[in-house]
């Protein structure tokens, strides 16, 4: 490239006017993107700071903000050559490194970004012997210019990232790494908390006692449900036992119409405001996926009523909270407490009795007189 000194007497453009130029392109280079845009020639016209559209003139600008270093040149698949800007503060930094080698390993690792880059791939890209890049990289580092990483991705390579970024999601892992090691502990303490907020929301309580003979029980329906002040459904009292014991409640699921299943969203909301996650801040999107992980497992499933997609805990119908562990479950389901597998027909004499190849009409055991049928709806 043409020195800055020698593209001005081609051109006969005197310093001054170019120094000027050159702080009007870059301030509007400034004003209209950030460090990552890429500006092609036409970008660079239609900022209207070079007069009369003078292309040299332009050339001789754009060649003495390189030399500056607050431009730096890249090659863009659909414009060709491109220009983008570097703060000043950055441009500072590459004038201060001794050499172009220097120079060129700093200009890697800035590119890289939050992300880092392996010193496997810096001395692939530059070509420069193995104690060369060891002295560039020691220099830089002694600059406080870089600083080495841990990437959970790499865990047994080298990486460099530049002083002041903080790594990426991607090298450390997100909320659910702690020092380079995945976090189980954090992660299945959440996975409870966010099944019981889900069984919370998405069935209601009543207590668990014999109806009394001869009326018949009736499942509220979704106008039934009585709500607070925000929304959400009030649960049903738990009654008292006698001197005091207390009954403990069957979770039944909201009938059709019920609209306020806990949303993703509102689940991240419930955790931030909870405050169990200490330091760590946790997305929506972080949540999403321990609430994907539940709905794989089976525990929680979605339910989308007038557009809204909300999550329900499944198997809900009338478990006890506190029934003990079965045979057949999951570890997963164990751990969170999810009720055992169960359907209606079970739950029903005619699924458990034990002369049931000997009931029919008019036989010794039938429906009409059958004892666990009238003991089963609270008649005997």
């Amino acid at each position: 490239m043409a020195s800055l000194a020698s593209s001005r007497a081609g051109t006969g453009e005197d310093t001054p006017k170019l120094e000027i130029l050159k702080d009007a392109l870059y301030e509007e280079m400034i004003q209209h993107g950030d460090q990552e845009r890429l500006y092609n020639q036409s970008d660079l016209m239609g900022l209207n700071v070079i007069p009369k559209n003078d292309l040299s003139l332009l050339l001789n600008v754009i060649q003495g903000l390189t030399a500056d270093q607050l431009v730096v040149a890249v090659s863009d698949s659909r414009a060709g050559i491109a220009w983008r800007y570097r703060s000043r503060e950055d441009a500072k930094k590459y004038s201060s490194l001794p050499d172009t080698e220097t120079q060129m390993v700093f200009a890697l690792i800035d590119e890289a970004g939050a992300d880092g880059i392996w010193s496997k791939t810096l001395r692939n890209r530059t070509k420069l012997h193995d104690a060369v890049l060891k002295s560039v990289l020691k220099t830089l580092e002694g600059k406080g210019y870089i600083k080495d990483m841990k990437s959970v991705e790499h865990p047994n390579k080298k990486m460099y990232i530049k002083a002041g970024l903080s790594p990426s999601e991607r090298a450390t892992g997100g909320p659910w790494y702690t020092d380079s090691n995945l976090d189980e502990a954090f992660i299945v303490g959440l996975e409870e908390v966010i099944y019981n907020f889900v069984k919370m929301k998405s069935t209601y309580s009543r207590p668990t006692k014999q109806p009394t003979k001869g009326v018949v029980g009736r499942k509220r329906t979704a106008n039934d449900i009585s709500t607070d002040a925000d929304g959400t459904p009030t649960p049903a009292p738990v009654a008292q036992g006698p001197a005091g014991g207390r009954k403990l409640p069957a979770y039944l699921p909201y009938p059709a119409g019920y609209t306020y299943y806990p949303t993703a969203r509102e689940i991240a909301e419930f955790i931030a405001r909870s405050g169990i996650t200490n330091n760590t801040t946790l997305s929506e999107d972080d949540v999403q996926q321990l609430v994907d992980i539940l709905v794989y497992d089976g525990l929680i499933e979605p339910v989308v009523v007038a557009r809204r997609k909300g999550y329900r805990t499944t198997r809900i119908t009338k478990q006890e909270p506190d029934v003990p562990q079965q045979d057949g479950m999951e570890e997963e389901e164990k751990r969170l407490g999810a009720e055992p597998p169960t359907n209606g027909y079970v739950e029903a004499p005619c699924g458990r009795c034990p002369v049931y190849e000997l009931c029919e009409e008019g036989g010794p055991v039938n429906p009409s007189g059958c004892v666990y049928f009238q003991r089963w709806l609270g008649h005997d």
